[in-house]
């Protein structure tokens, strides 16, 4: 995954898929939803489902992220990440008591993409970006639908300025997750975040996931006006 300053995209957007899909048309609303502007990254976080089923949807979306040059990112499993080819992993912190950030590096080469889940704690984020994490990711900054209560509570909610902090401080992107939508991002994208990422607010987004990214496209764009450089953050 290139980061931001490659593109020369300040902030990018970052889909996430549903916990569990229907596989050919969901094949349609990515296709879709990467009509709709600027994607940087796309993981398949499938939960609860047998492995044969996200092999198979990996092998079928890889593809399709390749065709637009986004990156195709898995979520949790690195073993499976290296055999279809993915571009990288993401790990949370329960992946990490199994599969640390050098055993996926390992597993998937050089070259490849290693995210890490660090909610509210910058220690943990630290500690991600000296084992080797190539981005970070801060949240539920907003309540979501991708976790329950009980896990918001456990985790925290990170506040904003700890993305100031990050941005002013650190080399390492950084992902804000959570609640995400085209009305609520801009604190994070103007506090410095590398990408925002986004479940239900694209593929439950009444118009669709095209109609989404788009809307989201244009709310980074009117925040990254009120972004000061890193160096005067």
């Amino acid at each position: 995954m290139q980061t931001d300053t490659d593109l020369g995209y300040p902030c990018r957007l970052y889909l996430i898929s549903p916990p569990s899909i229907e596989l050919d048309a969901f094949a349609q609303q990515l296709r879709a939803a990467f009509a709709g502007g600027d994607v940087g990254a796309f993981q398949l976080r499938l939960k609860e489902t047998a492995d044969a089923e996200i092999y198979a949807a990996a092998r079928a979306l890889i593809p399709i992220c390749r065709e637009v040059g986004v990156a195709f990112i898995l979520n949790d499993r690195a073993d499976i990440a290296a055999e279809v080819g993915a571009d990288g992993v993401h790990l949370g912190q329960g992946d990490l008591r199994a599969v640390s950030v050098a055993n996926a590096r390992a597993m998937m080469g050089p070259e490849a993409v290693i995210g890490v889940s660090c909610h509210d704690s910058s220690h943990l984020a630290m500690e991600a970006g000296e084992q080797g994490a190539d981005y970070v990711a801060f949240g539920a900054f907003y309540p979501t639908q991708s976790k329950s209560p009980e896990k918001l509570a456990q985790y925290g909610v990170p506040k904003v300025d700890m993305l100031e902090w990050w941005y002013t401080y650190t080399v390492v992107p950084c992902v804000a997750i959570g609640g995400m939508t085209p009305d609520n991002c801009a604190p994070m994208v103007t506090a410095g975040a590398d990408f925002i990422a986004a479940i239900t607010a694209i593929w439950g987004h009444e118009a669709g996931p095209k109609a989404a990214v788009e809307a989201f496209n244009e709310a980074i764009r009117r925040a990254l006006k009120e972004r000061k450089p890193a160096e005067a953050a």
